[in-house]
């Protein structure tokens, strides 16, 4: 039965990646097509490269630092910021501005769990 489920797994990363690499293509192909190269083409670009990185170190170590996900959530939410431009409202800049911070404090907590000032005094 484990074996089964492992397997599944693998044939679940194995589609992600694939699915990945084909957006991969379609977007390099999107850009190609209009001559242009936008940031927010960019952060995607990173979006996916964070994906397949996910999926390396899932089917390498069998588990997921969750620093990745939060670095794509960030990635994310300033692709957000950047494709909504100059028509959004200021407030709503506040809030996605105040995300990105609290999934930074996020990733430094994260970071600084493995500082020797915050290990246990018996390690």
């Amino acid at each position: 039965m484990i074996n089964l489920i492992k397997n599944i797994e693998k044939i679940a990363l194995v589609l992600i990646i694939f699915a990945t690499v084909i957006a991969i293509g379609y977007e390099i192909h999107a850009m190609y097509e209009k001559s242009l190269v936008e940031l927010a083409d960019l952060l995607l670009l990173f979006i996916y490269l964070e994906v397949i990185q996910m999926i390396r170190e899932y089917w390498t170590l069998n588990r997921i630092r969750i620093s990745i996900p939060l670095f794509i959530a960030i990635t994310a939410v300033a692709r957000l910021i950047i494709l909504q431009g100059k028509t959004m409202d200021p407030s709503m800049l506040l809030y996605e501005g105040g995300a990105i911070l609290l999934i930074a404090l996020a990733v430094l907590i994260l970071k600084a769990r493995k500082l020797k000032i915050f290990a246990d005094a018996e390690d």
